[in-house]
């Protein structure tokens, strides 16, 4: 199957300095309509969002990349959630049939709580 993002690239790049500038350290996955060729343009696009070892990105961190989310000039809405508190059974699915929008790397994001 060949997978792409259906997202203009200015969009695509200012969701990945989004990305860089509030996670960094986060691995960021495109899912869904927007990538199995069935959305539309007001399609929102799915993210799950893969912390370092897969362990839970912090609540403040993940509030933060949202309300900078919302407040962009990006004219869909995105769905960012967080891998290690997604149900199991979404893992499979969403493995399957991903396009890669963050590669991770560099430091992981802060916050209190550390496990969120």
């Amino acid at each position: 199957m060949n997978l792409r993002l259906d997202v203009q690239p200015r969009h695509l790049e200012q969701l990945e300095r989004l990305l860089r500038e509030r996670l960094p350290g986060v691995e960021a996955w495109a899912y869904g309509s927007r990538v199995n060729g069935k959305g539309h343009e007001g399609s929102d696009l799915d993210l799950a969002l893969r912390g370092p070892g897969l362990r839970p990105i912090p609540f403040d961190a993940l509030s933060g990349l949202r309300e900078a989310l919302s407040d962009s000039t990006i004219p869909f809405l995105v769905e960012a959630r967080d891998w290690a508190r997604m149900p199991e059974h979404f893992h499979d699915e969403i493995e399957r049939s991903h396009v890669v929008v963050a590669a991770g790397g560099g430091a992981p994001p802060s916050g209190e709580g550390g496990r969120g």
